[in-house]
């Protein structure tokens, strides 16, 4: 470890005074509570603090200077031990947490104002935010819906899947993370929300596409067909004359706006052939002579 002489910036011959004067005026600096996030500057004042732990104790120093302890406070084993021996001797330094600097904050300057409201905060710490993930079906997602999810220690959590949420989202439950410490209230409960995909459905935005098969009866003749959408089926009128890549609107039966409203559901139509062979439909086309000179590859 470094020197404590070093660390601090004074001399081995410095006073009790100077040596607290320099300890106080890096404190100032690199304390965390000053640099939150910055690693290199709170390493430093590790550091420093470990320094005025051993210079700062009158018997500590005097013992350091007279060699029988090491910069860490370790005590420094006879010639004819092995260091190993007393591996491990050092305690943490009581700098470590703010009970260590009692003897800083009966002042009046800013930074023993600081060490106050750091240990109040700590004393009083808000619980911490509980992450949870939650998937929902795509129906849950346009509608809402209140889901259960079962938390590790067992307990559970009622949430409330608001109208139009999206994946990547997250709901905040207020108060339902873990327990805080003196008058500091709980923490959250945030749930990111995955939406399950419905091959049924594609969404895009607002609005809602599905591919929705037709016979050739209800292509050619038109008629009245059933249509799922994300809060139950409908009734929608197919016109005559529709084709595969028909495109219909239901209007306001997409996913809710931000601003109020609905977006709509598009119905695109593919018109599908019966699977086994009809011997009654062949013969009608075989005899249809307009649709033997129909050819749509021409016609687009």
């Amino acid at each position: 470890m470094k020197n404590p002489y070093e660390v601090l910036g004074v001399p081995s011959t410095a006073t009790a005074a100077e040596i607290q004067s320099a300890y106080r005026k890096l404190a100032k600096k690199l304390h965390p509570d000053l640099n939150p996030g910055d690693k290199a500057a709170e390493e430093k004042f590790k550091e420093v603090a470990g320094a005025y732990d051993l210079l700062g104790d009158a018997d500590k120093r005097k013992r350091f200077d007279a060699g029988e302890i090491d910069a860490s406070g370790a005590e420094r084993p006879p010639r004819q031990n092995y260091y190993r021996d007393y591996a491990g001797a050092q305690a943490e330094h009581p700098y470590a947490d703010a009970s260590g600097y009692a003897d800083f904050m009966d002042s009046d300057d800013i930074f023993a104002d600081l060490l106050r409201r750091s240990q109040r905060g700590r004393a009083n710490r808000r619980g911490e935010d509980m992450h949870y993930r939650l998937e929902i079906g795509f129906a849950d997602s346009i509608a809402g819906a209140t889901r259960r999810i079962t938390l590790p220690d067992g307990g559970t959590l009622d949430v409330k899947i608001p109208p139009g949420l999206v994946s990547g989202q997250t709901i905040r439950l207020k108060g339902k993370g873990a327990p805080g410490f003196g008058t500091g209230g709980p923490g959250d409960a945030l749930i990111e929300v995955e939406v399950l995909p419905d091959p049924r459905f594609a969404r895009d935005g607002d609005d809602i596409t599905i591919e929705l098969p037709v016979s050739l009866s209800e292509a050619v003749l038109g008629g009245r067909v059933r249509v799922p959408t994300a809060t139950g089926a409908v009734t929608m009128a197919v016109p005559k004359g529709s084709n595969t890549g028909t495109t219909l609107r239901l209007k306001g039966k997409g996913a809710p706006k931000r601003g109020g409203g609905f977006g709509d559901q598009f119905v695109k139509l593919k018109v599908v052939l019966p699977n086994k062979p009809d011997p009654e439909l062949e013969a009608f086309v075989a005899g249809w002579e307009k649709g033997k000179s129909f050819n749509p590859r021409e016609e687009g």
